[in-house]
């Protein structure tokens, strides 16, 4: 049963809910249990996407530990997990490249503020009522720019300068660069997404992606295979969390990183509502938006403090935190608190994976982003093609925030445009 979006309840977490509730020993095994188990799935995930956008792996660990953390722990969402997401790494990896470690922090210091206020003056409704074929259109079209972006470390291709980040220059550069293909890392990338994707078809409550990683890595240690792997491109990773410090404070950057903030908070809103609300569907429950919308600013702002990247709503660690039986937002917690364990032991570890590996876990990751089949039937309808295809070709063409512009604007124009005929039909 529904346990409610009163306007009383508006910004009370549903940690104090679920407490208030009752929270037992039944809940608590529950939880437990469902929080190892995303945990499984979140650790290598998290580590690929960060590499995918620019930054060392850690950086993707200190984001699901500690937005994770905060999203569960002050989310209007029972069951959401929180972490570093697919959808940002062409965002991430761009503000990066243009401004360093510190300008991506500011912005996602920035952004964390923004959505904060989002919450606060109630726009997380507004955000839920972005047509649809938008939301498919920029999902698909990120699902497209992250394949493209796993290229280069799925074959091993050595490029002779740094990788473009539009399509078209990012693929004429790659074509340029196939002579250099690493047959080895290809068999290793393509291994690993076949690995997923077969465990998933027959043993679904199995952890494929750490599977298929555990299993590359062994590989490549066991036969001294010359890949490149985390250790060869950014050292040894950490086995604590830094100490919390302030990205750089300077006007001047805060100002140049502002598009980007804003591209991340658009992004960081509208996953993490459609994640919540992807969650309600499989459980009856209804989220609390604006609540939903606080906490992921709040998981922004620490994330930034402690070194990492965008935290957003995750739909398949939240939708695999449900299938494990999560009762209450502890579970999503005990998320981040095992991930942060398997940091403390494992990390010597982490160096040895190979980053083709890495690039195959997102193939899989794309793949399953493109809503390949919805995004067909939009096709047969005229007016919400049209909208498709402004948002999904704008996006590819330039970024999302011009995507979802581009397609807002072509939903009105058609809104617009269609009135006189309904009145006349009066």
């Amino acid at each position: 049963m529904p346990d409610g979006s009163a306007t009383a309840h508006l910004y009370r977490p549903k940690l104090f809910t679920a407490f208030v509730e009752g929270y037992g020993l039944s809940q608590a095994k529950a939880d437990v249990a469902a929080g190892l188990t995303v945990a499984v799935v979140a650790l290598p995930l998290s580590m690929a996407i960060a590499v995918a956008s620019g930054v060392s792996p850690e950086r993707g660990l200190y984001t699901a530990i500690v937005g994770g953390f905060v999203v569960s722990a002050l989310g209007g969402s029972r069951f959401q997990i929180g972490g570093p997401a697919g959808a940002f790494i062409v965002l991430v990896a761009a503000t990066a490249a243009k401004f360093g470690l510190q300008g991506l922090l500011a912005a996602v210091l920035l952004s964390g503020v923004m959505l904060t206020l989002f919450g606060l003056l109630r726009l997380g409704s507004l955000v839920r009522h972005i047509p649809h074929a938008v939301t498919v259109g920029f999902t698909s079209a990120i699902a497209v720019l992250i394949l493209a972006s796993q290229l280069k470390d799925l074959a091993g291709l050595r490029l002779s300068g740094p990788e473009p980040g539009l399509l078209v220059e990012k693929l004429a550069a790659l074509a340029r660069a196939a002579p250099t293909l690493d047959p080895l890392a290809l068999g290793l990338g393509v291994g690993v997404a076949a690995t997923i994707l077969l465990l998933r078809r027959l043993g679904p409550a199995l952890p494929g992606m750490l599977i298929a990683i555990v299993a590359a890595t062994a590989a490549v240690a066991a036969l001294a295979l010359p890949v490149e792997t985390i250790g060869s491109r950014f050292g040894d990773v950490p086995n604590q969390l830094p100490s919390p410090a302030l990205p750089l404070l300077d006007w001047s950057l805060f100002v140049q990183v502002l598009p980007a903030a804003l591209s991340f908070t658009l992004l960081g809103a509208i996953e993490s509502l459609l994640s919540a609300k992807v969650a309600d569907s499989m459980t009856g429950r209804r989220h609390r938006s604006n609540m939903e919308l606080v906490a992921q600013g709040v998981a922004n702002i620490a994330s930034a403090l402690f070194g990492g990247i965008c935290v957003t709503g995750t739909i398949a660690r939240t939708g695999a935190n449900i299938r494990a039986g999560a009762r209450t937002p502890v579970a999503g917690m005990l998320h981040a608190l095992f991930l942060l364990l398997f940091m403390l032991l494992a990390a010597p570890l982490m160096r040895l994976v190979p980053l083709a590996a890495l690039a195959g876990v997102l193939v899989v990751v794309a793949w399953q982003m493109a809503e390949k089949a919805e995004f067909a039937r939009l096709l047969r309808d005229g007016r919400a093609a049209i909208v498709l295809l402004a948002t999904f070709g704008v996006t590819l063409a330039h970024d999302l925030t011009a995507g979802i512009v581009a397609g807002c604007l072509a939903a009105g124009v058609l809104a617009l445009l269609r009135r006189p005929v309904a009145e006349e039909g009066d």
